[in-house]
């Protein structure tokens, strides 16, 4: 019995209620405590902000504002397409201000030169202490672009529309009429890709990957190509008509086009050796290949004999003595 009256009690014990009783000295206790902490946490980020912020105007007098780090060299690659101070203008440098290499964005400024259409890649580095080091690749043009139906006849000029072998144009800039003057122009009919806007795209026309096409071909036969040819067009959906510099007007087929070029080389060799002027040839054709001859053709150059005196002489005399006899 007694253990059953103990077991009651420590029962009763466990049910009661544990009440807090709240304060006015209590909650004021409570909220300098959470004030404490509070006050704690703003001296922490304080302290971070500070030394942020000294971390940032110690770079600003190391770095930025440092005139050792001043931009002084742009050191750019040869390449016929763009200069120093275009590379600056393009990127948005002011020389004049005097800029730090660190105010320049060489992420940003690569990609505004790969933008233009005149170049293919770019590549900018900082190389300290004051060098921005710019590495670009022009395109490479193969011929000029004239759209005769759409009055865009200006070509050989800055300014004139190039295309490179995968028949992307651009605008030829001053830099490079020198090493593009010699390329053949492509006669192509006018569509929207004959505006100055497609300058930086690729012009989507048969015609102009036909004449591409050739020009490749006679590259790979006759490395001074290039020198030969004036201009090419796509007479109709099977030939293509070429001009020489001289004048003569040569009709190609889209196939077979190493036979033919061979054909013309000799041919237009053999006229060069018998000083006639080939107007005109139908390279299509294998055997019988139709030919007409330009009527002005100039005359052959006269080969110059030179001749000994000495033997001259003798024969002179010779003779002499010769008709002396006959008369004896």
């Amino acid at each position: 019995m007694k253990n059953k009256s103990t077991a009651s009690r420590r029962h009763s014990r466990q049910n009661v209620l544990q009440v807090r009783v709240m304060t006015p000295r209590i909650a004021w206790l409570g909220f300098l405590g959470f004030f404490g902490s509070l006050t704690k946490l703003a001296c922490v980020v304080a302290i971070l902000a500070a030394l942020g912020w000294g971390v940032w105007r110690g770079m600003q007098v190391a770095f930025y504002r440092n005139p050792d780090f001043r931009l002084q060299v742009i050191d750019l690659n040869a390449n016929p397409v763009i200069d120093e101070l275009r590379v600056a203008s393009v990127i948005g440098i002011d020389l004049a201000s005097n800029p730090s290499l660190f105010d320049v964005d060489v992420s940003n400024a690569t990609e505004q030169l790969k933008a233009l259409p005149e170049i293919t890649d770019a590549k900018i580095e900082r190389h300290m202490p004051d060098t921005l080091v710019v590495r670009v690749t022009p395109r490479v043009p193969k011929a000029w672009i004239r759209f005769k139906e759409a009055g865009i006849n200006e070509v050989r000029k800055a300014g004139g529309l190039l295309v490179d072998q995968d028949g992307i144009a651009y605008q030829c800039p001053e830099s490079q009429i020198d090493t593009t003057l010699r390329l053949p122009v492509i006669d192509l009919p006018a569509t929207e890709d004959a505006k100055p806007a497609a300058a930086g795209r690729r012009i989507e026309q048969p015609e102009l990957s036909c004449a591409l096409a050739l020009i490749k071909a006679i590259c790979e036969v006759d490395a001074d190509g290039m020198q030969w040819i004036d201009s090419i067009r796509q007479a109709n959906k099977w030939s293509l008509e070429l001009v020489t510099r001289d004048g003569t007007t040569a009709v190609f087929g889209l196939g077979d086009q190493r036979r033919q070029i061979e054909n013309l080389r000799a041919a237009l060799a053999h006229a060069g050796s018998r000083g006639y002027v080939i107007d005109s040839i139908n390279l299509i054709p294998k055997y019988n290949t139709p030919i007409t001859i330009r009527s002005e053709a100039k005359p052959p150059k006269a080969i110059p004999v030179v001749i000994d005196e000495t033997a001259a002489n003798d024969r002179a005399d010779e003779k002499k003595s010769t008709a002396a006899t006959t008369r004896n």
